[in-house]
């Protein structure tokens, strides 16, 4: 099965992005970080910049973490700086023997 930010790179490949990772895993505090408190892939290409928050459930949620008041200042910044900004949401089905997987994007920008 593929990740969510395997599917999420894949596309940003197909779109033109040449996309780079900029989650991590702090071992000291045992969390994931994400750019900016929001952000889990940047891509740059021939239409832009774009960020990315991907998840395989709660897509809402992911909504409400990059536009809460915390993180208002960089995601002005960024939406000044003309980035596209998107949440993508990814889910899957078995089908035989093969997985589906179905894209939600919400734009952000």
């Amino acid at each position: 099965m593929n990740s969510p930010t395997q599917n999420s790179l894949a596309w940003m490949r197909s779109m033109g992005y040449v996309p780079w990772i900029v989650e991590y895993y702090n071992s000291f505090s045992r969390k994931r970080v994400d750019l900016y408190g929001m952000f889990d892939l940047i891509g740059v290409g021939d239409l832009g910049t774009i960020a990315i928050q991907t998840t395989s459930t709660g897509v809402a949620a992911r909504v409400k973490k990059i536009t809460d008041d915390e993180h208002a200042e960089a995601l002005a910044a960024c939406r000044k700086a003309g980035w596209t900004i998107h949440v993508h949401g990814w889910t899957s089905k078995k089908v035989g023997n093969r997985r589906h997987y179905k894209q939600r994007i919400v734009d952000l920008s």
